[in-house]
């Protein structure tokens, strides 16, 4: 299914969360010939730790995005504040509605619909309503996930789980939180690739396939 794939969009409801649910992919996409865009809905300002300066997020997800081989001119990073996407629902749905009018990718990753974060949430109910027509796969942010079902596998090389690791270091304002260490990026991936008898790995839930 992957190797068809010749555009795909990365729907990140926070800076990094694309990264850390499908970086590795990502870095597989670009290397085969995709083209990949990476929408952005928010850069934290109200999280990020004290001196930092409130644009850092949107600077450090265009050096990642870079490090996955993603142009600059398909970055999009919009600025919603953190845990009020709800709230904004109707916005967001015209947001990517838009994306599809203009560009209809083959496939779409999201963040998972059992995801507990309310902004991830939001982007994944939405994304559903503007993407029903493609291929649309949900993305494991583990430490968000309480019910998560393993039904893709995206195999990965030692090269692209080297790239995620890459990007995800670009992010010098995260590097305080448990789970932004590299060591664990390569045993997620390790362990979801040896469940399937591969080096590495992503995994993600199915919501449509259209082929």
């Amino acid at each position: 299914m992957i190797d068809a794939v010749t555009t795909a969009l990365v729907l990140a409801p926070h800076t990094d969360d694309g990264e850390f649910g499908c970086g590795g992919t990502m870095a597989r996409l670009v290397a085969a010939g995709a083209e990949v865009r990476y929408v952005a809905f928010s850069i934290a300002t109200r999280s990020l730790p004290e001196g930092f300066a409130p644009d850092t997020l949107s600077r450090e997800v265009r050096e990642a995005t870079t490090e996955l081989g993603i142009s600059e001119e398909s970055l999009t990073v919009h600025d919603f504040d953190v845990r009020t996407f709800p709230d904004h629902r109707q916005e967001i749905l015209e947001l990517l509605i838009e994306i599809w009018n203009d560009w209809a990718p083959d496939c779409v990753f999201m963040p998972s619909l059992h995801d507990v974060h309310q902004d991830h949430q939001t982007i994944a109910q939405e994304g559903l309503r503007a993407f029903k027509r493609t291929t649309i796969l949900g993305y494991e942010i583990p430490w968000n996930n309480f019910d998560f079902s393993y039904q893709a596998y995206i195999s990965l090389e030692e090269k692209h789980v080297e790239r995620k690791v890459a990007a995800l270091e670009k992010y010098a304002s995260q590097q305080h939180r448990r789970y932004a260490n590299a060591e664990y990026v390569w045993n997620v991936a390790r362990t979801h690739g040896t469940n399937v008898n591969r080096a590495y790995a992503e995994v993600f839930q199915v919501y449509r396939v259209v082929s």
